[in-house]
């Protein structure tokens, strides 16, 4: 993959992307063919049965170990949905991509997030198909934050726009807070020891 920025501003005209539908708040369903699709690795299907069981807005989640496990069996990609101040002083994960949930040190809400992501993942499963005839099976979608808040917000918002198989992974980057307000203490991407660099 190559780390890509699909952040925009008010002035850029909006792209053409991938129009998606759903019947439900779950992102399992969509207007993407899936018939022919290879089976959803065991981790998603159990991640998507959790969500189910608990009500989830969205596909799911899987922690950040799993995520990674899927990323290097090239079964998923991962977005991530930080600003770009966060990827660049605190770090990111090699060769994630980039579509920010919102931006700048203010966090203002990214309108534009859904189609920014629909476009992204219409331009992956292109490239990862090939000359493979269309339509194409969805891609696994792992959404990447801080600590696991917002991306579960812009997994919910996904899966509202008929985006499917975009799933949440928790903890985050970083990971929460312990009692002595100090991140990447007990949980996180870099407290488990994957992958990551920095600026």
């Amino acid at each position: 993959w190559t780390t890509t920025s699909m952040t925009t501003t008010a002035a850029e005209p909006e792209a053409e992307t991938t129009s998606f539908s759903s019947n439900s708040s779950n992102s399992s369903s969509s207007s993407v063919s899936t018939d022919h699709a290879p089976a959803l690795p065991p981790s998603v299907e159990h991640a998507q049965s959790l969500a189910r069981a608990e009500g989830l807005p969205f596909a799911g989640s899987v922690p950040p170990e799993t995520a990674f496990e899927l990323i290097n069996a090239e079964q998923a990609i991962l977005v991530d949905v930080r600003t770009l101040e966060e990827r660049k002083f605190v770090g990111h994960v090699p060769q994630s991509l980039h579509v920010p949930w919102a931006t700048g040190t203010a966090l203002n809400r990214n309108p534009r997030f859904a189609r920014e992501l629909a476009a992204l993942i219409a331009k992956q499963t292109a490239a990862w198909h090939g000359d493979a005839p269309a339509p194409h099976p969805p891609l696994v979608t792992l959404l990447l934050c801080r600590s696991g808040k917002r991306s579960a917000l812009a997994a919910e918002e996904a899966a509202k726009a008929g985006i499917p198989l975009v799933f949440n992974v928790s903890e985050g980057f970083e990971g929460d807070l312990n009692l002595a307000e100090q991140r990447g203490r007990f949980n996180g991407w870099r407290f488990h020891g994957l992958p990551w660099v920095q600026d």
